[in-house]
């Protein structure tokens, strides 16, 4: 028993010890300073929704760089909202929007950096990420997709002043739906999308971040690039907000078609001259 206990305490002392070695190896100073709480940037003369591109405005200003039976698809997506649908734009389900629009946020966002792992957080519910530092490969087993995909990034000093300043970041594995927007710029339904990042912090401009997106998609003619800014509030203790998005969301999709749920909890048509659902399964009334 006694020799057990010395064993115990052996292992213990040994785990403490490489986690404080883990903590010392950690310099902190050597990461920019990301602590606090950021917001999308707002560009000066773009107005409506958050565009992917944010310098344009939504829709045809965007210039999505699609082939032509996905710029067919958007224009089809941009009628049927125009009719009161959803036109591809998977969010109205509460599903999550999927990268590169995670990067769009519509909400507050936190950045954390480990020595492992860079991750973050969007006060929209799904939209977190997790970027691996740690040299890892990609994945030699199969690994399930997801909305916002694996990502592998790398912290670099491209000032030479001993600090790391950017963050690149590739990112695959992902499953669909997913868009652009919420016009419904679609990705590939092959989901084999790759997402390029340059996440630049200037000490010079410490509360503003930019991140050049490049995204390379089967449904693009070329490589998409745009670049995003996000600034830092100047909040010392800001508030964190839960968002739920399935609270009170009145969208109901049944059979590929999108409904409403009225102010009374009753099903509605979404557009003029919608068929009802089939509710053969229902007890029909007796007439």
């Amino acid at each position: 028993m006694p020799y057990r206990s010395l064993m115990a305490a052996t292992a213990l002392a040994v785990a403490l010890v490489m986690t404080f070695a883990q903590a010392q190896a950690f310099d902190d100073s050597k990461y920019p300073d990301l602590k606090g709480q950021w917001i999308r940037a707002r560009v000066p003369g773009v107005v409506g929704q958050p565009a992917y591109d944010p310098s344009k405005n939504q829709g045809a200003p965007q210039q999505a760089p699609l082939k032509p039976e996905f710029k067919a698809i958007w224009e089809a997506n941009v009628k049927d909202q125009a009719a009161g649908g959803q036109g591809g734009d998977p969010t109205y389900g509460c599903l999550a929007p999927g990268m590169p629009r995670i990067m769009t946020p519509y909400g507050e966002m936190e950045i954390v950096v480990t020595p492992e792992t860079t991750h973050i957080l969007i006060e929209h519910i799904h939209d977190s990420r997790r970027i691996f530092t740690d040299g890892r490969d990609w994945p030699k087993d199969y690994i399930d997709p997801t909305f916002q995909g694996y990502s592998i990034g790398k912290w670099s000093d491209t000032d030479g002043d001993g600090r790391f300043d950017t963050l690149e970041v590739e990112t695959r594995y992902f499953k669909g739906p997913r868009a652009f927007d919420a016009t419904g710029i679609p990705l590939h339904p092959d989901n084999q999308s790759v997402i390029k990042e340059r996440i630049h912090w200037n000490k010079s401009d410490p509360d503003t971040l930019t991140n050049e997106i490049t995204t390379i998609d089967n449904a693009l003619t070329h490589p998409w690039t745009v670049n995003k800014k996000y600034v830092r509030q100047k909040i010392a203790q800001p508030d964190w907000f839960e968002e739920v998005c399935t609270e009170d969301n009145s969208h109901v999709g049944i059979a590929g078609e999108v409904y409403y749920l009225s102010a009374d909890g009753r099903l509605m048509p979404a557009k003029k001259d919608q068929p009802p659902p089939d509710l053969r399964y229902f007890k029909q009334p007796q007439k």
